[in-house]
């Protein structure tokens, strides 16, 4: 069975490798990952490679809730593309683009059947929103 898949993307104002660096660096992902103000990203782990895992440990500022976004690395293209297979065998595609107006990044994600499709669209929005900013700031 297909999924259905949605597309989020955004500009951003920075060189391609600290857009790179800052999408995939543990030190930089627990500082924008993240929908909204009252969730953090405590600790993540990225084995950047092909096959490599990564765990990202999502939670509430409150403590009442956390869950571990996770899967692993399918295919790595150096500053272009990246491909994931989460751990509930859906995929995400993230694409880097430069160009005169910064760095384009789009993300394409199967989305899950818990959530409505706009709720999933809206959260993942906020997260690249969040990256935008944290990344523009370095």
């Amino acid at each position: 069975m297909k999924r259905k898949s949605v597309t989020v993307q955004t500009t951003i104002q920075a060189s391609l490798d600290v857009v790179w660096k800052s999408w995939l660096e543990p030190r930089h992902v627990e500082k924008w990952n993240a929908a909204s103000d009252d969730w953090h990203t405590p600790k993540a782990i990225n084995d950047v490679r092909e096959g490599g895992h990564f765990v990202y440990t999502m939670a509430a500022k409150d403590g009442s809730v956390s869950f571990d976004f996770s899967g692993k690395f399918e295919e790595i293209i150096e500053h272009k593309k990246i491909v994931t297979l989460l751990d509930d065998d859906r995929r995400v595609w993230v694409s880097f683009e430069q160009s005169e107006n910064g760095v384009h990044l789009q993300e394409t994600f199967e989305i899950e059947d818990e959530n409505s499709e706009e709720l999933q669209r809206m959260g993942w929005q906020a997260i690249l929103d969040n990256f935008k900013k944290y990344t523009e700031s370095l």
